[in-house]
């Protein structure tokens, strides 16, 4: 018989679906945890007709299209508005309006399989999740559940109460609606090519030679700094920015961490006691090709540091 215990084994893989399904990780956390509250009540009606994993999945579902009918569509600065200038005012957002990036290991289960790993890996990606956020929540799930899960229309119907002709044709308009955004770089693995250019990211920020890290950019790629709305597109905007008003990033150190499947830093700009350096931003980067396609620089260091296991500052 199920106990807690058994509930917590898939905590990682209720919480990356819940994150999909909102695009917070406090709000996922809220799901997960009303999701085992609710699963431990009815604990002595789970009839073992499907797996633990399968009834935690559809309860999870059903909290997260209740807490949907309360919120906002979260986004990125890029749907915010036009893209800026280096002038521009640094106007600020609540963070609930903002698609929050996630740890890997809070999302991804350990026990999944590599083929499996690599599916829910590119699910948490910050283009997908955003182009999720553009779905009606029931679109949403119905998606989810075919194409991140694998389960049957017959399966959805069942868990969202409805028909397996809805759910079709719910996942056939969910799918033209993602067919108008660009995900064609959140479907594959970063090449070997990515990961030197990685390398080549990081030693080119923290000698803050700005000529070789603009040359590391695709022509098109943007830098973002939640919770600003202003967002920049270009090498000359993005260069002109890191040696003006950005220039305070001069002599920053980058630590590796994972966030939305993506390669992502903690940055520590120089100003800690003693020469240390303290938390500045999350980087999570994307790539198009060969070339970074996306610096995005979250700046809620106070949330996002201890979310990802960042020490609170860098010794010198």
């Amino acid at each position: 018989m199920a106990t807690a215990h058994h509930l917590e084994d898939h905590r990682a893989a209720l919480t990356g679906h819940c994150y999909r399904m909102l695009g917070s990780v406090a709000e996922a956390d809220d799901a997960v945890q009303e999701t085992m509250v609710r699963a431990w009540r009815n604990l002595d009606r789970f009839e073992e007709r499907s797996s633990l994993r399968t009834w935690l999945y559809r309860i999870a579902t059903r909290v997260c299209l209740d807490a949907l009918s309360e919120h906002s569509r979260r986004m990125r600065p890029m749907e915010t508005g036009p893209v800026g200038s280096i002038d521009d005012s640094l106007a600020t957002l609540p963070g609930s309006h903002w698609i929050e990036p996630i740890p890997d290991a809070r999302a991804l289960p350990s026990d999944a399989d590599p083929s499996e790993l690599v599916m829910l890996r590119q699910s948490i990606r910050l283009a997908f999740v955003a182009a999720l956020q553009h779905l009606p929540p029931r679109q949403r799930a119905t998606l989810l559940l075919t194409e991140v899960l694998g389960w049957s229309a017959a399966e959805v119907a069942d868990s969202l109460d409805t028909s397996v002709a809805a759910v079709n044709s719910a996942l056939q308009r969910a799918r033209a609606t993602l067919a108008t955004h660009d995900l064609t770089q959140a479907r594959a693995p970063l090449s070997d090519t990515q990961s030197t250019l990685l390398d080549r990211y990081v030693e080119a920020f923290e000698h803050y030679d700005v000529d070789a890290l603009t040359r590391l950019l695709h022509q098109d790629a943007t830098l973002s700094m939640p919770p600003h709305s202003l967002w920049l597109r270009g090498h000359e905007p993005i260069s002109a920015w890191l040696l003006g008003r950005g220039s305070g990033c001069r002599g920053s150190r980058l630590v590796p961490t994972a966030a939305c499947g993506s390669p992502a830093f903690g940055q520590y700009r120089p100003g800690g006691p003693g020469g240390g350096h303290l938390p500045w931003a999350l980087i999570v980067l994307e790539f198009s090709g060969e070339r970074i396609s996306a610096m995005n620089f979250f700046l809620d260091t106070e949330a996002l540091f201890p979310r990802f296991g960042l020490p609170a500052r860098l010794a010198p």
